[in-house]
């Protein structure tokens, strides 16, 4: 996304900065130096990163125009670790809550309040400048304090919030943690914050491109969360129903839903929560003809791999016995990867240029 506002002000720019994942970078104007980072656990590219950011920062005065345009990653993209943590111990932290099943809220929760830049410090430092926050959502109810960990948003979760995330996945807050600036606070007065795209706009461009293809499309929800295998089984019941009785939509059907699940990771496989739905949903549309189930990143990238997500058909159980696959055996691994690079039908589109959390389409012929 900064890629793209970068671009379209040229010239404007005085000086800026894009900071991104590994292989998302684009040919930008001299003037904007361009850090590319690990996601979602930190690296010292992204510490780099950070420091030239706040080096900017404290430059700027109350005649200067800050835009940042933020969107889904940035919370790891941007460590800059409090004072008596180092980077070492944040990816240690984030490694341990995203395998203990963390949501989005709760990671960026903790992230907060052991950032120098987060929960709203990165426009401390730019006070008194005008900000413009130009957000991209990918997380449920597009909360500004939330997105990209809120760098330019007030923060209304506090340090006995962050203790109590900890306290859940039995892991202790390190001491380095302190608190956010809150609502009301004079260095927000200059700040405006936008949501400029969203899972649900998403979800509803998808819709209207279904409907152009003549299938009848019913968008669930654009709020799902939970465990991705299980939520993939209520979406499953749903194909199963629309094939079965008609309801709630006739075929041929596109039912949409979009959100954020999570993996708690048991196994030593390759994988993310996309392919994990997907896998899943094969498990329990075995047996019913003409569907498919369709689960992938809008950022193009599923977990720590090179695909978007993955598909499955009702076929897809076959074919993977052909192949000597055993389809429960890869998801007691968190090895879905492996499973859909066995059978071709892993999703890659390369970065797309935007993060809206993650889509799944079921599709019913008739």
């Amino acid at each position: 996304m900064a890629n793209a506002v970068a671009q379209s002000l040229g010239r404007k720019v005085d000086d800026g900065i894009v900071v991104t994942k590994y292989g998302h970078g684009g040919n930008l104007d001299a003037k904007l130096q361009v850090f590319e980072c690990a996601h979602p656990v930190p690296d010292k590219k992204g510490v780099e990163a950070a420091e030239r950011l706040e080096q900017m920062l404290r430059e700027l005065n109350a005649r200067d125009l800050l835009i940042c345009a933020v969107s889904g990653g940035a919370s790891a993209l941007l460590p800059a670790p409090t004072p008596g943590l180092t980077l070492a111990q944040k990816q240690n932290l984030t490694d341990r809550l995203l395998r203990a099943g963390a949501d989005i809220h709760e990671l960026n929760t903790v992230r907060k309040h052991i950032s120098r830049l987060k929960g709203g410090r990165l426009a401390a430092l730019a006070y008194p400048a005008t900000v413009v926050g130009l957000l991209l959502s990918d997380v449920i109810g597009d909360d500004p304090g939330v997105i990209g960990s809120g760098p330019t948003s007030p923060d209304a979760s506090t340090l006995e919030h962050a203790h109590a995330v900890m306290s859940k996945y039995g892991l202790r807050l390190p001491d380095a943690a302190t608190e956010t600036p809150k609502p009301g606070d004079e260095i927000f007065k200059n700040v405006r914050n936008m949501i400029v795209g969203s899972n649900r706009q998403a979800l509803f461009a998808a819709a209207a491109e279904a409907k152009k293809r003549d299938y009848n499309p019913l968008i669930l929800s654009s709020t799902m969360q939970g465990e991705a295998r299980e939520v993939a089984r209520v979406h499953a019941q749903v194909l199963r129903e629309i094939r079965a009785s008609g309801h709630p939509l006739k075929p041929p059907a596109c039912v949409l839903s979009g959100g954020e699940t999570t993996v708690s990771v048991r196994g030593n496989g390759k994988g993310g929560r996309n392919q994990e739905f997907a896998l899943a949903a094969a498990l329990e549309i075995s047996d019913v003809r003409d569907v498919l189930v369709l689960s992938g990143g809008t950022d193009g990238t599923d977990g720590p791999t090179d695909a978007a997500g993955a598909i499955a058909t009702g076929s897809t159980l076959s074919r993977a016995e052909r192949l000597d696959l055993n389809p429960r055996d890869y998801l007691s691994r968190n090895d879905s990867y492996s499973f859909f690079e066995g059978l071709g039908d892993l999703i890659k589109t390369g970065p797309t240029g935007t993060n809206v959390m993650d889509v799944h389409l079921l599709f019913v012929e008739a």
